[in-house]
């Protein structure tokens, strides 16, 4: 009979909307994870178009990219390093660093002083040693009291905050642009920025960018000037960046 090869009358309008609801299951589960950082766009263009700055890799959300960090930062044999036989080791070489600094007048007593990326916060025990005892450290895990948490691609700090800032992971940043945008807003017109990076030498898993050139981190500071670049020995790191943002 001709009515025995209809398909049921629900049937139809099912069959019409399950290619809607695979489209909607698709869109909705494509979607950025609610706990992803909101400040996480691609690569920007400032970042990936230098000659002088090479992105390690792509992630396929920020969380993933702190994630990595983490893994470092919260490295239980790592932490127990950093806060025993490195210690002292550290504190006395960036002391040096310091001292130096203050010899050049880049660094006061009165100075108000931050460390970007201070694990547990060996630069900032470092500072207070050589008198800038108004110092903090930020990183994305606290250790108090010389430590707070933060995002070096968004410092928790109102602009013009700090007379000083001092880093020595810009390799790990995954936007080197909105690492140097931040040390920019936050410093206060006059402030030195100090920067220690490596040249020409890939980091460890943990680093997301190789620096091939000196020009490359200098040019993005937008509102800075450069004072100096010179050679050191800082625990794998070979080159000092000093610049001022203008008044």
């Amino acid at each position: 009979m001709a009515g025995e090869n209809q398909k049921p009358p629900l049937l139809k309008p099912f069959l019409l909307l399950l290619p809607l609801s695979l489209l909607f299951f698709i869109v909705l589960h494509s979607r950025p994870s609610a706990t992803s950082i909101s400040f996480s766009p691609p690569i920007s263009s400032a970042s990936a178009s230098s000659p002088f700055i090479r992105i390690r890799r792509v992630f396929p959300s920020y969380d993933e990219y702190l994630k990595l960090q983490l893994n470092k930062t919260l490295d239980p044999r790592l932490r127990q390093l950093w806060a025993t036989r490195d210690w002292d080791r550290k504190v006395v070489v960036f002391s040096q660093i310091f001292s130096r600094l203050q010899s050049r007048h880049l660094l006061a007593n009165s100075s108000r002083a931050l460390c970007v990326g201070a694990r547990l916060g060996q630069e900032v025990a470092a500072l207070k040693k050589v008198g800038v005892v108004n110092s903090v450290g930020m990183d994305l895990v606290p250790s108090p009291p010389l430590v707070v948490k933060g995002d070096f691609h968004k410092q928790p700090f109102e602009p013009n905050s700090f007379d000083f800032e001092f880093s020595n992971v810009f390799d790990h940043a995954l936007y080197p642009d909105r690492f140097v945008a931040e040390m920019e807003r936050t410093l206060k017109p006059g402030g030195v920025a100090v920067i220690h990076v490596a040249l020409h030498r890939r980091g460890d898993k943990y680093s997301a960018n190789d620096l091939l050139g000196v020009d490359g981190l200098v040019g993005l500071f937008k509102q800075s000037d450069l004072v100096s670049t010179e050679k050191v020995d800082a625990f794998g790191l070979d080159t000092e960046v000093v610049l001022r943002k203008r008044s």
